[in-house]
This record gives C-alpha cells, structure tokens and sequence, in this order.
C-alpha cells in the first residue's frame, strides 16, 4: 500500500510521473563525486529540473512568464466567447435568414466546435515541428480575418462557412496554451497557473455572452463579429512583442581549452549558454524545432486513447465542459419562454452572477490543487503522486450532480429564476475544479505527450458539443427540462465516479504503461 491509498507497483519502483519533491541532502550524498544536487525553491525540489541556460523558459523571470501566461489566456477567453456569445442571437438570424433554432446551433456552434476540434491535430503537430509561436500568430491572423468576414456576411451559408473555417483557426487556443503552462511553470506551480488560465475562458463563456446579448439587442449579432475583429488586431501586436518561443531543447555547450602556465595544466572550461536578443525572441519563424514528422506527429493523438490517464481524463473533461456548452445551446430557448420571457440583453445578464461565481470557483480551484497536492506530499515523506490531483473530483462531482437536478426541477416547476440561476452557479463553481484536476493530471502522468493528449481531450469533448448541438433544443422541447438534465447528471456522476479506482489503481496503471513497448513507441 502506497501513501494515501494509491498502491505501489513493487515491480516497478521508478514509474514515470511520480517525483520527490522534497529530496533530503545528507552529508553521504555530498560526499558523492557524481551527486548533483537538485535545485530548489525554498525546500521544494523544482520539477522538472531547469538548465542552467537563460534561453530555458523554467529560468525565465516571473513577469515574463506572467506576461505569456495573460496575453494567451486573454485570447483563448476571446477564442472561447466565439462559440457560445452567438447564442442570445438564434432568434434574429433565424428571422434574417429563415432557418430553425436547431439548424443554426448546428452549423453556427456544432461546426465550429468540430472543425476546431479537427483542427487541434494538425495544429498541434505543427506547433511539435516548428514552435508554438507561429502558430499562435497565425491562429490570431486567421481569427481577425473569419471575424470581420462574419460582420460582413451575407447569407446563412456564408456565415456557416466562415464559422467553420474559424473554428479551424482556434484550434491552438484549445490545447497549446495549457502545454505552454507546462512548458514555463514547475509542477508545484500549475494549478495555480492553470486556474488563471481557466478563469479566462470562463470569463470568455460567461461575460462573452452577456457583452453579446447587449450588442445583439443594440447593434445586431455581425457586430458581435466585427468587435471580435478589433480585440484581435489589439491582441497581434501583443502576441509578437511579449509572446516569444517556449519550446527549448539544450543545446551542445560551447568549450574553450586554457593552459596555465604556472601550473602546466591544461583545462577545459563549458561557456554558458548566450541569452538570445530581442531580435532573435521576436522571430515568428525560427525554422524546425523538432526533427519529428509533421504527418506522425498529426497522428500521434489516435493512439493516445490507448492510454488509460488520457481516456480517463478526456471523456471526464468532456462532460464537464459539454455542461457549458449544453447550457449555453438551451439559455435562449429556456430563459426566451414562459414563465421568464427574458429578452437577448436579459438573458445575457444572467451570466454575470455565474461569472463571479466561476471566478471564485476558479481562483479556488488553482488555490486547492496546489495546497492539496503540497499536503498529501508532506505528509507522503516528499513524495508526489499524480493521483493526488483527482481529490479535487470529490467536490466537482458532488456540486455538478446538485446542480443538474436542482436546476432541471426548478425549470421545469417554473420556479422563481432566481432558484435556476443559483443551481448554475453551482455547477460552474463545480467545473473548474474538475477542469484543473483532468489536465494536472494528464500533465503529471505523460509530460513528453502533454501536447498531443490535450487535442485528445478536446477532441473528444468537442464530438460531443458537436452532437449534441444537432438535437438538443428539439430534445428539450420533447421532454422537458427535468428529463433532460437528470439525464445529464446521471451520466456526469457515472464519469466521475472512475476517479475513485483511478486513484486507487492509477500508479500501477503508469506502471503497466511505463513498462509496455507498445506506449513506449510514441
């Protein structure tokens, strides 16, 4: 039995994601010529271990960091708004162009989460071969682009292409900003880092919508596009300045022999590493990173579903994210209706509360996957399991099974709206505990695929987004709100109950794959 219920492997005792994080320097180990002691902050031991160059993103300084961690979460909230902030907005291009709610969420949201599901392959393979930077770049470049399209199309089929093509163009604010995180920031520090991140996207979720159903009642849906278009230029100038490349890979040190005369020795000195200029920082193109296969590496997330952490956390993910999307596909049908008959602005207001809420939940989150997995640490003699991060999963499965019942009787019994909003409060308190618990934990478990897991796990949610943007109005007005989200939390708790042997069997599960020949070969 390991510490806190996670069982050893005996046969396997250096399994892949499990580190000590508080390594004890006795005088034994100083003794010993080949030791190198692991640097620190603090008492905690730095994983993974920084170089000692200053082209490592590890040794950059905090506000460097910062300053990529917020110009990407910004655009990613952004990119994320894109989806659902059209939402408040199904009636007026129904009566534009004359097509039904369904049809609309289909090619308007459903496309989109498709195509830039889809698109996470390539664009992460692209990112793996030449860098995350031009990739970023040119995302921004096409989203300014399919944004000022959208204000000025002039059919359903048009604006149905050009959501298509921009949920391509999104495809690297999905999985390539969280991969950065892991890239730039130490293990201790994630969960933190990644609660900024989700607080962006939430913002982008929550207040996207709000902010568009105020345009849309003013201004019409295209200007919700045509804004869109501005944010971006003002994000491009940004993105090129401050966002530089966080792939590194160490490179052969330079040596210079020197003679001392006094002594008649010869010794050879290793330079230190040149700090790279601006200039050199603010190349978009610094040619190949990897010298992997673009093709190999676009397929690389396929057999990534043969990894038990990766499904575990994709199809957990998934139904907690869908939960956003499903309630952001029904807002305008449920709260447009009797008894509420709330108008596109009215409706848009009733995610402000959710934004506080989501930014307590947030901020909350990231605070408790770093204390939580720093305690059971200490008190595991140092040692960090993975298998600490799915703790969190307690408190997202029991508040979302809450909150999809509570809200679907409330609906459903016409109640006050004041009862239904604090239900969906509840549960976007509750998604990102289990947003920062699915990713930390991919992370931890299978760092080198980190990448490539992410499009995995946003494929497969946005498969589901993308299913059910075909047929969930039509099943809501067929069975009714009480129905439809008991349903749902059947199947949320049924996904999160997989935690629980997970956390138990989840080291000797890294353990299997760490010794099969099979997984080594990615």
């Amino acid at each position: 039995m390991g510490g806190w219920g996670v069982l050893d492997d005996p046969k396997y005792p250096n399994i892949p994601g499990t580190v000590n994080l508080n390594e004890e320097v006795d005088a034994s180990k100083l003794e010993d010529w080949e030791y190198e002691e692991p640097k620190k902050l603090g008492d905690i031991v730095l994983q993974p271990q920084p170089t000692d160059s200053p082209n490592d993103p590890l040794n950059w300084s905090m506000a460097t960091k910062m300053a990529i961690l917020l110009i990407l979460s910004l655009t990613a909230g952004v990119t994320v708004s894109l989806g659902p902030m059209i939402t408040t907005g199904f009636d007026e291009i129904s009566q534009a162009f004359g097509v039904n709610a369904d049809t609309i969420s289909f090619n308007i949201v459903g496309v989109m989460q498709l195509t830039t599901g889809s698109g996470t392959f390539f664009t992460a393979a692209a990112a793996a071969v030449w860098g995350k930077r031009p990739v970023f770049i040119i995302s921004a470049i096409f989203l300014l682009g399919t944004n000022a399209w959208g204000f000025f199309a002039g059919s359903f089929m048009s604006l149905s292409i050009m959501r298509a093509v921009q949920g391509f163009a999104a495809a690297p604010l999905e999985t390539l900003v969280s991969a950065t995180i892991s890239e730039i920031f130490f293990t201790h520090e994630k969960g933190k880092m990644l609660s900024i991140w989700n607080l962006f996207v939430m913002g982008g979720v929550k207040l996207g919508q709000l902010i568009a159903g105020f345009i849309i009642q003013n201004l019409g849906f295209k200007f919700t596009f045509g804004i869109c278009a501005l944010i971006y230029a003002g994000i491009l100038p940004a993105m090129y300045f401050f966002v530089p490349e966080t792939f590194y890979k160490p490179k052969e040190r330079e040596t210079e022999v020197i003679f001392d005369k006094s002594s008649l020795h010869v010794y050879e000195i290793v330079l230190p590493e040149r700090r790279n200029s601006g200039s050199q920082r603010r190349k978009i193109f610094q040619g190949r990173v990897s010298n992997v296969s673009f093709w190999r590496m676009a397929v690389k997330p396929v057999p990534l579903i043969t990894f038990p952490a990766v499904i575990f956390s994709a199809f957990t993910y998934t139904f907690y994210a869908a939960g956003l999307t499903l309630i952001a596909l029904l807002q305008d049908t449920i709260f447009s209706a009797a008894p509420y008959n709330l108008s596109s602005s009215a409706i848009g207001l009733t995610n402000l509360p959710l934004f506080a809420v989501g930014l307590v939940g947030t901020l909350t989150s990231g605070y408790c996957a770093d204390f939580v997995v720093q305690f059971m640490t200490r008190h595991n003699n140092g040692v960090y399991e993975p298998e600490f991060r799915l703790v969190l999963m307690f408190v997202a499965a029991t508040l979302s099974t809450v909150a999809y019942v509570g809200f679907g009787y409330s609906v459903s019994a016409g109640a006050n709206i004041v009862i239904p909003i604090a239900f969906l409060g509840v549960q976007t308190f509750a998604v990102p505990f289990a947003t920062s618990s699915m990713f930390t934990y991919v992370m931890d478990c299978h760092a080198s695929h980190a990448a490539q897991a992410f499009v995995t796990m946003n494929f497969i949610k946005a498969a589901l987004s993308f299913v059910m943007s075909k047929f969930v109005n039509g099943w809501f007005v067929q069975v009714g709100a009480k129905n439809v989200f008991m349903t749902v939390a059947i199947a949320n708790l049924a996904v999160s109950a997989f935690s629980i042997p997970m956390y138990i069997f989840g080291k000797r599960i890294r353990s299997v794959i760490a010794r099969s020949d099979f997984h080594n070969s990615f």
